[in-house]
């Protein structure tokens, strides 16, 4: 069993320090997978005490042979319910691929916003961007200007998703900044739209790359970025 798992049925059962519960609390915060394996524990936790079948203990004189063989046979069949039930949940809780990846893609956009550090190279003209990414990327990323139609490409920057280097292109509209990563892909794959920490995402794999796109732009103005990107 992995320590967190100890920590916490050790945290559910009320075994932990004041210290010690503070810490785990502070990193279930953070940690939705965690915080969402502590809640089934906690329910399997209830609902073990409450359908269990408890027998009293008995007196010396009136002790049954039988109630104890049935409750030593329901102990361990409760326990292992118990542990198969948590370790379940904490499997299925682990993040998918597709979540991690989210995760990193508002990082790294909330990052370079704090740091403004949005751009490598500065330029408004796809062909000054698409070399400049391409001789520092083992691909070549395809640029498109989109001004026309009110999204002007405000240059490009270096980044690392998956520890992987990709392509971060950055355009805006009025006053909100889009992000676009791109790397390549296996297959191509539909768009998927989501909201994340207060920012609209996107993305979908076609003509060998994958495109995930992130910005505080409303939906729909996104979802017609998207469609003239791809």
């Amino acid at each position: 069993m992995k320590t967190d798992d100890k920590m916490l049925s050790a945290y559910v059962d009320g075994e932990l320090d004041a210290t010690a519960s503070l810490e785990l609390e502070r990193e279930m915060a953070q940690n939705p997978a965690l915080r969402a394996s502590y809640e089934r524990l906690r329910q399997l936790s209830a609902a073990v005490r409450e359908k269990a079948e408890y027998y009293p203990s008995p007196t010396r004189h009136k002790f049954a042979p039988a109630t104890r063989s049935r409750w030593l046979w329901l102990a361990p069949a409760f326990a292992f319910a118990l542990v198969a039930g948590f370790g379940l949940g904490f499997f299925v809780s682990q993040p998918g691929e597709d979540e991690t990846t989210s995760t990193e893609i508002v990082a790294s956009h909330v990052r370079a916003t704090l740091a403004n550090r949005l751009v490598d190279v500065v330029s408004s003209d796809q062909h000054t961007v698409k070399p400049w990414l391409s001789s520092r990327l083992p691909f070549s990323p395809t640029v498109v200007d989109l001004s026309g139609d009110g999204f002007s490409l405000k240059g490009a920057r270096l980044d690392y998703i998956g520890s992987q280097p990709v392509a971060a292109l950055v355009y805006q509209r009025r006053q909100h900044v889009i992000d676009v990563f791109v790397w390549p892909a296996g297959k191509e794959a539909v768009k998927t739209a989501y909201t994340r920490d207060g920012f609209n995402v996107q993305h979908f794999a076609r003509g060998g790359m994958r495109y995930w796109v992130i910005s505080d732009l409303n939906k729909n103005e996104l979802d017609d970025f998207a469609k003239l990107l791809k």
